[in-house]
């Protein structure tokens, strides 16, 4: 099969435009040049629903689809969701990326997360650790169903001569983040937290020992490598994408508490199981090979997502 790469003339499908990850990739394709972008809103189109998912992709006849819509939370929404995180993730990239074959769509980016890999991988995290060892319990159901997702954009690609690429990325951040702390990341939940507590004048207590490391990306990173990979061809199937900045959960709160003038007591509940995997970096080397590079520094970026913060303050705070 001879592989039509994207250009500015394309029609791009992003699955999933309102997040973090899809207004991120919505806006760096602006940024650059692409006009054919196609959208559809969640009450427009339900995800889940594999006819009309199949209808809507054989009469919108996108060249690529970008699959940022995902059901994401954190360790406490991973522990209380567990059938919502591994029958809807499921449902979605089932629909879409079968929906594309049978539609004819050659190019396809199906977006997962670091948490796939074993909860005690060998550091850095190598692509070829996947199915190595244990997940980790808490969020199980979702990396299963990633997985799932990852070995399916395999199986079209080997079998049928497709070009679907699986990024995995470290954790992201940035801005249009979700800051409910039921079920938002650690990032947006740090920010949320020291701001009320400075409002508030009071002291904090975090989840946790805060000792376990972490690799933050900032979003518009994993957007670019979303169309970089689009418009060039690669052997490989499964491509992690991380920034290489690494602190423990403690050093990241120390960080945003200094950018907020946030002066009091810090204090972690020392609960061992909320801390989730010990480390995750991941090894980008793949990636590289190819010729792509974060281009965001951490200090750079968090300040870009503080003001985002800031911005749209009303919001986040669900005032």
């Amino acid at each position: 099969m001879s592989l039509r790469m994207i250009n500015k003339n394309s029609k791009i499908y992003i699955a999933g435009h309102t997040g973090l990850v899809g207004s991120s990739v919505l806006r760096v394709l602006k940024d650059k040049g692409y006009k054919k972008i196609i959208l559809k809103k969640r009450k427009d189109l339900n995800l889940t629903d594999q006819t009309k998912v199949f209808q809507f992709l054989k009469k919108a006849k996108p060249d690529a689809i970008i699959i940022c819509a995902a059901k994401v939370g954190g360790i406490k929404a991973n522990n209380k969701y567990k059938s919502e995180f591994i029958y809807d993730n499921l449902s979605i990239q089932n629909n879409i990326i079968k929906g594309a074959h049978v539609s004819g769509v050659d190019n396809l980016i199906f977006l997962g997360s670091s948490c796939i890999y074993p909860k005690y991988s060998k550091q850095p995290i190598k692509e070829k650790y996947l199915l190595t060892g244990e997940l980790e319990p808490t969020n199980q159901y979702y990396a299963l169903a990633k997985i799932a997702g990852v070995k399916l954009c395999e199986s079209y690609s080997t079998q049928f001569g497709r070009n679907y690429r699986s990024l995995m990325p470290s954790n992201l951040f940035g801005p249009n983040d979700n800051y409910n702390l039921e079920n938002s990341h650690f990032l947006p939940a740090v920010i949320k937290k020291i701001y009320l507590a400075k409002q508030n004048k009071k002291s904090l207590v975090f989840w946790g020992t805060g000792k376990v490391k972490r690799e933050l990306t900032y979003v518009d990173d994993l957007a670019e490598a979303c169309i970089f990979f689009l418009k060039n061809k690669t052997t490989h199937n499964l491509i992690n994408i991380g920034s290489g900045f690494e602190k423990t959960i403690k050093q990241y709160i120390y960080l945003v508490s200094k950018k907020l003038f946030y002066k009091e007591k810090v204090k972690f509940n020392n609960q061992k199981f909320l801390d989730g995997t010990p480390r995750k970096v991941l090894d980008c080397k793949i990636a590289k090979k190819y010729g792509w590079r974060p281009i965001w520094s951490l200090d750079k970026a968090i300040d870009l997502t503080i003001q985002d913060f800031f911005r749209n303050k009303k919001k986040y705070l669900g005032m």
